[in-house]
């Protein structure tokens, strides 16, 4: 495939990965929602369906990587070009940014009624009947529905947590349909990758909400530090190399491991 197809496939697949994936987090956060408060399930299965979407738009295309970590997998097992990788890398920062964007446009008129609202924003009146935002969040009240964060902020637990999800993931989708024949399953592929998504989110989401994928945490989170958001506090920039460590490393050592156990 072309470098045009790779970064027409990837940008689109992963702008739409981040578009329904970060559109149900939006749908389960925001005020003034109808799947307001829907919970962990919603936002697993909405997640599962986000991949579901994104790799069938881009399979025919790019071949669907629309995450790093499944890129640098693909490139130490063989299966993607050394040269392609930059050209993937890009595409899917850039894809995630412009989903992001996406689900801003959306969910406009909540994110403003939310990020108004003084019992998210923790403002109060004074005696004198001035606002007081002191009590206002450090991170952002609407941060988790474009990037990641810990329940428990400890960087050595949070980076091994992303490389088990991430090596779980991608290794899963390199032994796709492995047999005699070395064939793949074609577009089932993507409904097997997404229910490996969803399983994932239920049984190892819970620590930082699996990542597992730096462009999905990194493109949004820079969107996130731009939007003309009221009230919207810090972007967290000092958990950011987790998401992107923690995946890439996990990536890598899924591809090492397909080549010594499977290959």
């Amino acid at each position: 495939m072309s470098s045009s197809d790779i970064f027409i496939g990837e940008t689109i697949g992963t702008a739409v990965l981040i578009l329904l994936g970060g559109g149900v987090c939006a749908a389960v956060t925001l005020k003034r929602s109808k799947a307001r408060d829907a919970g962990w399930l919603a936002i697993t299965f909405g997640w599962g369906f986000a991949v579901l979407t994104g790799a069938y738009l881009a399979g025919g295309v790019s071949g669907a990587h629309l995450n790093p970590a499944v890129t640098l997998g693909l490139a130490i097992e063989g299966g993607t070009a050394w040269s392609d990788v930059p050209v993937y890398l890009v595409s899917q920062l850039l894809g995630a940014m412009i989903g992001a964007v996406l689900v801003y446009a959306v969910y406009y008129g909540q994110f403003h009624a939310h990020l108004t609202d003084p019992g998210v924003i923790g403002t109060k009146s004074t005696d004198e009947g001035m606002v007081d935002r002191t009590a206002a969040p450090k991170a952002g009240p609407v941060l988790g529905i474009f990037s990641t964060g810990p329940e428990v902020r400890n960087g050595v637990q949070n980076v091994i947590t992303e490389i088990i999800a991430t090596v779980v993931l991608v290794l899963a989708i390199l032994t796709q349909g492995l047999n005699n024949e070395g064939n793949g399953l074609g577009t089932l592929g993507a409904l097997i990758t997404a229910l490996v998504v969803v399983g994932i989110g239920l049984s190892l989401g819970g620590p930082t909400g699996y990542a597992i994928n730096p462009a999905r945490d990194l493109g949004p989170r820079i969107v996130h530090s731009l939007l003309p958001l009221p009230n919207k506090g810090g972007s967290d920039w000092g958990y950011v190399w987790v998401p992107i460590v923690g995946p890439l490393i996990g990536g890598a050592l899924a591809g090492g491991l397909y080549n010594l156990a499977f290959a």
